[in-house]
């Protein structure tokens, strides 16, 4: 089965790079400076990030930035009509995993070439190639969508973000370990083809946290090293042509969560994947004290209490969680969860991860 894929022509990390992106974008595009651009963030990060901003649109004679609101579909939508009714070339997201979804499915509509400037690296939406976008109410879909054509990191600006969202990009990496064991049981039922070389590279990316010896998350090298794991997690989903090789059982409970209940919890992401994570990996019949032994090295909060689940809560989010994806398979289509089980695992990570 061949899927065409696309790579991105650049992926720099570097210190103080948004100091610079002119001269990069110089290399990127051409003629840049004769282009209309777009640079897509959100009020706040306006705010936060004034002086690097600052520098980046100033020497952009036809650069405008455009606030989003909300990252949901229409939102999506509206931004791709604006880019092509406006006849502009590029778009150049600035923001965490929010503003770039919405981004990338704007520049995937409009047919504009997209580069990415993360302000956090708390999953891998700086270089997969979908978009999870709200639709009605708290419901959010995936869309299929492009990948950036740059990818420029600053790795000053990721050393300010807080520790929590580090964690939760770890987090993100961890969960491929049961997401690339979904994805074999959704084979094994003729659910799903796999692609081997998008399954060894999201592979290298758990590895990559996995077994790293540097685990102090605002060191420069560490910071490197976790771009490097999300942008390799990106391109395994570009590669198979799907969010199979990052996406599996742990990633439907914590859509249950934010769909379901989001009105009661609120958990970032990658922390709720690596949360789920640990139950997949008891579904799945796996090496639990391999990936307890990685959550807790890092710290990952993922004890449910911590963030206002209740045990029925957890258990609902559990059941529900098939359908929230109903075409994805995994371990859930094979088992019959119990109220009576899913509380029993539930007081078993408040134990181990007190």
């Amino acid at each position: 089965m061949h899927n065409s894929f696309r790579l991105p022509y650049h992926l720099i990390v570097e210190e103080g790079i948004f100091d610079h992106v002119p001269d990069v974008m110089q290399d990127v595009l051409p003629g840049f400076e004769k282009q209309k651009i777009i640079l897509v963030t959100e009020e706040n990060l306006k705010v936060i990030f004034a002086d690097q901003l600052e520098r980046i649109t100033e020497d952009f004679e036809q650069m405008e930035t455009y606030l989003i609101k909300q990252a949901d579909y229409d939102s999506a939508v509206a931004l791709a009509k604006y880019i092509t009714m406006n006849n502009i070339k590029t778009v150049v997201g600035f923001g965490g995993g929010t503003v770039l979804d919405l981004a990338k499915f704007a520049a995937f509509v409009s047919k504009t070439t997209l580069i990415s400037l993360p302000t956090t690296l708390s999953n891998d939406s700086l270089a997969s190639p979908v978009a999870v976008l709200g639709t009605e109410g708290k419901a959010r879909k995936t869309f299929d969508c492009t990948i950036p054509h740059a990818i420029i990191v600053d790795v000053n600006t990721i050393e300010s973000a807080p520790e929590r969202q580090l964690l939760s990009g770890v987090g993100d990496t961890v969960s491929k370990y049961t997401a690339l064991v979904d994805w074999k049981i959704a084979m094994d039922a003729g659910a799903a083809h796999i692609d081997d070389f998008a399954y060894m590279i999201s592979k290298m990316a758990f590895n990559s946290i996995a077994y790293n010896d540097m685990k102090e998350l605002k060191s420069k090298d560490f910071i490197k090293r976790l771009t490097q794991a999300l942008v390799m997690g990106g391109l395994a989903m570009e590669i198979a042509g799907s969010s199979r090789p990052s996406s599996g059982s742990e990633h439907l409970f914590c859509h249950a969560l934010e769909e379901l209940y989001g009105d009661y919890v609120s958990v970032p992401h990658g922390i709720a994947v690596a949360m789920g994570s640990y139950a997949a990996c008891k579904f799945q019949n796996r090496n639990v004290p391999k990936i307890t032994r990685i959550i807790k090295e890092y710290g990952i909060p993922v004890c449910p209490s911590t963030w206002k689940i209740t045990p029925e809560i957890f258990a609902g989010a559990w059941k529900k969680a098939p359908s929230t994806r109903p075409d994805r398979y995994t371990v859930l289509n094979r088992m019959d969860l119990t109220d009576k089980m899913l509380t029993e695992l539930y007081y078993e990570m408040e134990d181990v991860f007190a």
